[in-house]
């Protein structure tokens, strides 16, 4: 149901002119454009503004900055990190050379005992 109860025709029509005349009123009473304190008013939203668009741009610059420096960081870890486990995987196959030629000369001193075993062996034959 309507908040707006008019009886009739003339008391709609009456208050659609009352509307229409308090919006006419409302307009005419702004001030005009090229009034100083409407000027001074746009100058300081402007300025506000400036300064907002500032303040974002040095946000964003110190963003990405913080960005490229965690970047950097995070790619002088890796190489601190693939470095090391260079290091490491030279360190292993270092020892397992190192083991290999060992083993080697095990079978090798192994191969020529048996050799002269062998042939102390015939020897004693004789």
């Amino acid at each position: 149901m309507s908040a707006f109860d008019y009886r009739n025709f003339d008391d709609r029509r009456q208050n659609s002119q009352n509307a229409k005349a308090a919006l006419l009123a409302k307009f005419k009473a702004r001030p005009p454009a090229d009034d100083p304190e409407v000027i001074a008013k746009a100058k300081a939203r402007a300025e506000i503004a400036k300064a907002r668009e500032e303040r974002s741009r040095e946000r964003e610059a110190a963003r990405i900055a913080a960005e490229r420096q965690a970047a950097e960081e995070k790619r002088q870890r890796e190489e601190a990190e693939l470095a090391a486990q260079l290091a490491r995987e030279a360190a292993e196959l270092a020892a397992a050379q190192e083991r290999k030629s060992a083993e080697l000369a095990a079978k090798k001193a192994q191969r020529d005992a048996r050799y002269a075993a062998r042939k102390a062996k015939v020897k004693t034959k004789r």
